[in-house]
């Protein structure tokens, strides 16, 4: 009786150690972005960490290629033509279609900086981004 109860002692030890095992080896997968984009071909995908100082808002723009990324610090206000504004905080994956006005990418704060990180999905481009001028300038 005494083996017995030694065994099922050991038996549980045994599978409560297998199950923080399992708990603390579990893979969390969080999606941050399903962009669709016309087919391409991509040759190149092209990286680029990106600081705005408070305050600093990009000018109209586009790209001659998607472009996907993250914000990785701050906050960003951003606008593609044809879709609603939005304000992106750190850890928000955002995209850009290629040859598409971009309305505002702007610091978010007049106060703390924005970092984010952009991949350009590109496919021979050498410049990967275009500045538009309103009928203003």
């Amino acid at each position: 009786m005494v083996e017995l109860k030694k065994v099922y002692s050991v038996l549980i030890v045994l599978l409560i150690l297998g199950m923080k095992a399992n708990a603390q080896n579990k893979i969390v997968r969080n999606e941050l972005l399903d962009a669709q984009f016309e087919e391409r071909t991509v040759s190149k995908v092209k990286v680029v960490e990106i600081e705005f100082p408070a305050g600093q808002k990009a000018p109209l723009h586009k790209h001659p290629c998607p472009v996907i990324g993250s914000i990785v610090e701050g906050e960003c206000f951003v606008q593609v033509e044809g879709e609603p504004a939005k304000v992106l905080k750190a850890g928000d994956a955002f995209y850009e279609p290629a040859n598409t006005p971009i309305i505002h990418f702007d610091n978010y704060s007049e106060k703390e900086p924005m970092k984010f990180i952009a991949y350009y999905l590109t496919n021979g481009e050498d410049e990967l981004i275009e500045i538009l001028h309103t009928k203003k300038e």
